[in-house]
């Protein structure tokens, strides 16, 4: 009888110890659900902060390639001033005067060369330097010089009075090159050549025009053209040499600060 007592009361408390556990496991279980719980808002908070695209960066913009513009007085040779223009009034040009010569610059000849009973023969060469660097609301400088390319063209082609405009690429002058020529009826008739190019961020115009006076023959129109487009090209290598002699001195300007900073012995 007592046995049979005490083998019940042993049951009892094992069932009765069986709902404390579960309580116990239970709390456990909530407690790391709870715990779960919070630190899932956070992750997924930190992951949905982290997912947020961020602001892109602003693309960076090219450098210009050129820095400087050549003194456009001496971007073409004398020999080629005093071919292209004979007799003329200063060989060593008239500059056009500018508030920003790094980025445009222009230089100008025109001579008259008599030639006795034979007539006289009148020559004009202009050159124009236009330079420009990137900036941020503006564009690249390439892009910049390409639209600057493409109006100097449509300015040459519409220039007031001209007649027989023909218009047609100019190659071995830089990364673009076309000319222009075409006719002015003045007191004489005046023959016109335009030769536009552009290397990177720099565009050169280059207008060259001829008349004849007191019965001298007409310029040929077909050398007018080879004669510019030869110097437009110088006009376009000068360029890149007023750069290179540019960047060959940079290394001794930065120097000199330090050089100074020595101690005089």
């Amino acid at each position: 009888m007592h046995r049979s007592a005490s083998r019940r009361l042993t049951r009892v408390l094992a069932c009765a110890a069986v709902p404390v556990i579960l309580t116990v496991a239970g709390c456990s279980s909530d407690s790391g659900k709870a715990s779960g719980s919070d630190g899932g808002k956070k992750s997924d908070s930190a992951a949905s902060s982290s997912a947020k695209p961020s602001a892109k960066p602003s693309a960076e913009l090219e450098k210009a390639a050129f820095a400087t513009l050549p003194d456009p007085c001496k971007a073409v040779a004398t020999k080629t001033i005093e071919s292209l223009v004979p007799e003329a009034k200063d060989k060593n040009g008239t500059a056009t005067k500018s508030n920003d010569l790094a980025s445009r610059a222009s230089c100008s000849w025109n001579g008259l060369d008599e030639d006795g009973l034979k007539g006289s023969q009148y020559r004009w060469l202009s050159l124009s330097l236009f330079r420009y660097d990137s900036h941020a609301s503006l564009g690249a400088a390439s892009k910049r010089a390409e639209e600057q390319y493409n109006k100097q063209v449509e300015v040459a082609k519409a220039s007031e009075g001209a007649q027989n405009v023909k218009a047609e690429p100019a190659g071995g002058i830089g990364e673009q090159g076309t000319s222009v020529t075409y006719s002015v009826k003045k007191d004489v008739d005046f023959l016109n050549t335009t030769v536009v190019a552009r290397n990177q961020n720099v565009v050169v115009t280059l207008d060259y025009n001829g008349a004849a006076y007191e019965g001298a023959g007409a310029p040929d129109q077909a050398k007018l053209l080879q004669d510019a487009i030869a110097a437009a090209k110088e006009a376009v290598a000068s360029v890149d040499t007023a750069n290179q002699a540019q960047a060959s001195q940079q290394p001794s300007q930065e120097a000199s600060p330090q050089q100074s900073a020595q101690p005089q012995q």
